[in-house]
């Protein structure tokens, strides 16, 4: 279920990667707050013991969680398979 009314905030790091990508790959990882009901492919735990998702996204990783208070996605990090 899309959800637009969530926007994408990014870390340092992710920010860092996705400058890196062409336009077209940015929009393709940017567009992870367009699916922030969607159950990432596998889960860890942040320092604080927060759930975050890792989802595939074409050649990427997303690492993120959802803030559903500020309808917000905390994209933490992002990595290349």
């Amino acid at each position: 279920m899309a959800s637009s009314d969530y926007t994408s905030h990014l870390s340092f790091e992710a920010v860092a990667f996705v400058v890196s990508l062409s336009k077209r790959r940015q929009r393709a990882v940017l567009d992870i707050a367009d699916h922030s009901n969607q159950i990432g492919d596998y889960q860890t735990k942040d320092a604080v013991g927060r759930g975050i998702d890792n989802l595939r996204v074409g050649k990427h990783v997303s690492a993120y969680w959802v803030d559903h208070a500020v309808k917000e996605v905390r994209i933490t990090d992002i990595v290349s398979l």
